[in-house]
């Protein structure tokens, strides 16, 4: 039975490579020491309005803090990454000030919940395949973002990566630009070594946030994140938040952009992260004027679509107020004017921030 075990997990890292996975490893569903500061966090309300993260089970614990609780019957955690960096500048390289900036995770023309999952499901199909008859009764559950269950932790204990202090997955020769997915399996696997901690002394990514968002090392209060702020967060956006938001419309970088472990990242082989036409450094002024229609097909199966429209032009108002460029504010004048308030609220700021500008 062990050889056959040893020979199952090899499979399973065969099957990642073949399906497209760039990183794959093992880890116990036991609970780490990671998870037992989750309740803090909540309770400390870093999780600002992501309600799905207060998700509790029967008892009224959460499901986050506890993968052996929700799912008492995993044996083994298998964590599969894929690289999506491009090799378009970052934005810390890029101040075009007629343009935005839109997560890189975002540019790609698939949503990648999907791409990741259609390759976990392959890997997934491989395993049933290889057990057999001899495990007939092995379950198998395969998430990617939608799972009870924080999966930068047991990508660590798989051997993927370190959490690194602006809490992203960073592997030493991938970097940090990566997707990640899980299954779930009954079969008790031989897991891999924890990944070690390579951040070392580094602080540049605390000390490049504009928001100061990352409050110490490994502790992230996302109700300052950008990538919090132009996503998650509905309706208006803290008005000391804004000028430290710059020109970004969905999602932040910068916390990768400058991490020494992302010099030299490589770029991603999967065909579907390439960019859409116009994502990468958006101008502000085709966002802006863009109708409910031309919002909808440009970003058809994209992640831009959970912000939605008022969102985006909510953002997009802030960051014609960042950008310093009069030029904007014909547009910010029609803003002002949206159906929605926190659009209206946002473009009246922008006016005034720019009309202080010289």
């Amino acid at each position: 039975m062990a050889n056959q075990i040893s020979d199952v997990k090899a499979m399973i890292k065969r099957a990642a490579d073949a399906a497209g996975f760039d990183l794959a490893g093992i880890a116990p569903a036991a609970d780490a020491a990671e998870l037992k500061h989750f309740p803090q966090w909540i309770a400390a309300g870093y999780a600002g309005e992501m309600k799905y993260l207060e998700a509790r089970d029967d008892r009224g614990d959460f499901k986050r803090a506890s993968l052996a609780r929700v799912a008492p019957w995993a044996k083994s955690v298998i964590v599969c990454a894929i690289n999506y960096n491009t090799e378009h500048p970052y934005s810390t390289e890029v101040h075009d000030a007629d343009r935005g900036w839109i997560s890189r995770y975002a540019w790609s023309r698939e949503d990648y919940h999907d791409g990741v999952l259609r390759r976990l499901k392959q890997v997934e199909r491989e395993l049933h395949q290889a057990v057999g008859d001899s495990q007939p009764t092995v379950v198998t559950r395969s998430y990617v973002d939608t799972g009870p269950i924080v999966e930068r932790v047991f990508a660590k204990y798989a051997g993927v990566g370190w959490i690194g202090k602006n809490t992203c997955i960073i592997n030493q020769k991938k970097g940090s630009w990566l997707f990640l997915g899980v299954i779930l399996t009954s079969l008790e696997l031989a897991p891999d070594l924890p990944a070690p901690d390579r951040c070392g002394t580094c602080t540049r990514c605390i000390e490049a946030c504009p928001t100061d968002a990352i409050l110490a090392p490994y502790q992230l209060d996302s109700n300052k994140c950008i990538s919090y702020l132009t996503i998650e967060k509905r309706g208006p956006i803290p008005e000391e938040l804004r000028a430290g938001m710059g020109r970004h419309v969905f999602g932040c970088d910068i916390c990768q952009d400058v991490c020494p472990w992302n010099r030299k990242a490589p770029a991603s082989t999967a065909s579907e992260f390439d960019p859409r036409p116009g994502l990468v450094n958006p101008a502000l002024d085709w966002l802006a004027e863009m109708s409910a229609e031309e919002f909808r097909a440009a970003f058809r199966g994209s992640p831009i679509r959970r912000t939605k429209r008022s969102g985006l032009r909510r953002n997009v108002a802030i960051a014609m107020g960042n950008s310093g460029n009069k030029e904007f504010l014909p547009q910010l004048d029609l803003l002002a004017a949206d159906d929605d308030e926190s659009v209206r609220e946002s473009a009246e700021w922008a006016r005034r921030r720019l009309a202080s500008t010289w």
